[in-house]
């Protein structure tokens, strides 16, 4: 049986304010344990909340950014659960009104086509703290300095049908959150994280199947990997007789396993009611249109203008313009170096793979724009050669200096002198009697593939440093004259 995935994906983006939802206490990572929870943040009788307006304008930013609906009116709801790490007992959300309703974002996919991911709504909510438990053996620590932090959650139809799609999506979310500086997209830190949503059901039907939710997926080569693994689980436990349990998940990105959590939970057993402490919040047409005027460059729009302004390729202009630093990093590398194609190429190319294998971001890289336009222009006045320049790229990277000192330093200057190349292919023509009969008896047609052999001998003569077309001339012409002769 042919079967088709279904993924819904809510995403939970953590807003860039100062201080929490509801209180004044600091946001800021990386402090000891319960320093930053202050009495509202840890249920304090007779404590009140009072909302952060900052994150409600954050929120707006967002639905602006996708053209979605937005609450004029937005109210909150207390949604009831215990952990231990929930000192209040409940979370405060939104669910009937929340600030930002129907959207829609667009996806490239790898076929250049655009599939549009709809949005039922993104709601303010506040995080909790986490539970700790590498440290205790036996035993549990909790640490608050989350309780409070102000989140947005994103969530999407049931629209993707691949893990690739899942993962466009959550790369353009990414994009959209960073672009317009609600929120740093800090994976490693928590600031975003997905649930993801999965179900399967049989090709050509209509009716959705039984979906599992995998909770707190921090990196798009996790989701990825989780959303492979779960659909295979669920398509082995229906073909071998079983059936799929509503439930949430959870993965392990270390060791690419998954478990079952607990049965999924419905709306009703939190028992939502409105919040008795918080009025609902009011923002007018006027107020909201203020906000839209501040909106910077969305990645679409960055797109559109790499494509006219450097005359990228829509696939290329697609993968630089969807993060701000890679943006700014590529904007800065073409203009000096003049060639907006070979800055991509290298971008996409030996920086990404670079970034990816050592978990960096082009934020972290080693070589600046401005170094890697100096090799590139290297590469443009013949100084050296393309493959070179992979070598000077990866000393580069280790910190040996920009791209001249590496040149000087290694010895790594291209050949081009005419006389130095001509002894090259003389000594090679000398040396290699059989296959310069080879070359003279082949037909013409056939020549130019058996030319190949001696480009090999004399790059490696020349230590790779012959410039390859002045050589590949040489060659011909001594060859042919060979064969004419």
């Amino acid at each position: 049986m042919q079967w088709e995935t279904v993924i819904g994906l809510e995403v939970h983006v953590q807003l860039a304010t100062q201080t929490k939802i509801f209180s004044g206490a600091s946001t800021v990572f990386g402090a000891e344990p319960n320093t930053q929870a202050c009495a509202i943040d840890l249920a304090m009788p007779g404590t009140l909340p009072s909302p952060n307006a900052k994150a409600f304008e954050y929120a707006i930013l967002f639905g602006l950014a996708i053209d979605a609906e937005i609450g004029e009116r937005s109210v909150f709801e207390r949604k009831n659960y215990f952990y231990p790490d929930l000192p209040k007992g409940y979370q405060t959300t939104q669910l009937d009104e929340p600030i930002v309703g129907a959207g829609i974002v667009d996806i490239a996919l790898e076929d250049g086509t655009v599939k549009p991911i709809r949005i039922h709504h993104a709601h303010l909510e506040e995080d909790a703290g986490k539970s700790l438990h590498e440290d205790f053996i036996g035993m549990s620590g909790i640490d608050l300095n989350r309780a409070g932090t102000p989140l947005i959650e994103i969530v999407s139809e049931p629209d993707m049908r691949t893990k690739e799609e899942a993962v466009a999506f959550a790369r353009k979310l990414h994009s959209i959150v960073t672009a317009i500086g609600i929120g740093d997209g800090d994976m490693s830190q928590g600031s975003m994280r997905f649930d993801v949503n999965i179900s399967v059901r049989p090709k050509d039907q209509a009716e959705y199947g039984t979906r599992t939710e995998t909770k707190n997926l921090n990196s798009f080569k996790f989701m990825e990997r989780c959303i492979e693994q779960e659909v295979q689980r669920q398509i082995e436990v229906i073909e071998d007789g079983g059936t799929i349990r509503q439930e949430t998940r959870l993965y392990n990105g270390d060791t690419h396993t998954a478990r079952a959590m607990r049965s999924k939970e419905e709306a009703n057993d939190y028992r939502y009611f409105p919040c008795p402490d918080l009025l609902p919040v009011h923002f007018t047409p006027e107020a909201i249109e203020a906000l839209r005027a501040t909106l910077p460059e969305l990645p679409d729009a960055r797109k559109t203008r790499f494509e006219e302004n450097f005359g990228l390729s829509p696939y290329d202009a697609t993968i630089i313009a969807l993060d701000a630093n890679t943006a700014a990093f590529f904007e800065v590398c073409a203009k000096q170096c003049d060639d907006a194609k070979l800055t991509a190429n290298w971008l996409m190319g030996e920086m990404a793979s670079q970034l990816n294998s050592n978990d960096l971001t082009i934020k972290d890289s080693p070589i600046t724009a401005e170094q890697l336009a100096g090799l590139i222009t290297r590469i443009k006045d013949g100084t050296i050669s393309s493959k070179i320049a992979k070598k000077v790229f990866e000393a580069m990277w280790q910190g040996e200096g920009d791209a001249d000192t590496v040149i000087e330093k290694q010895g790594l200057k291209q050949v081009s002198d005419t006389g130095a190349l001509e002894k090259i292919v003389d000594d090679i023509i000398a040396a290699n009697p059989a296959q310069v009969a080879n070359f003279v008896n082949a037909e013409p047609e056939k020549r130019k593939k058996m030319l190949g052999f001696f480009v090999g001998q004399s790059m490696k003569a020349s230590k790779g440093q012959a410039n390859p077309q002045a050589l590949n001339q040489i060659l011909m012409t001594k060859l042919n004259q060979a064969a004419n002769s």
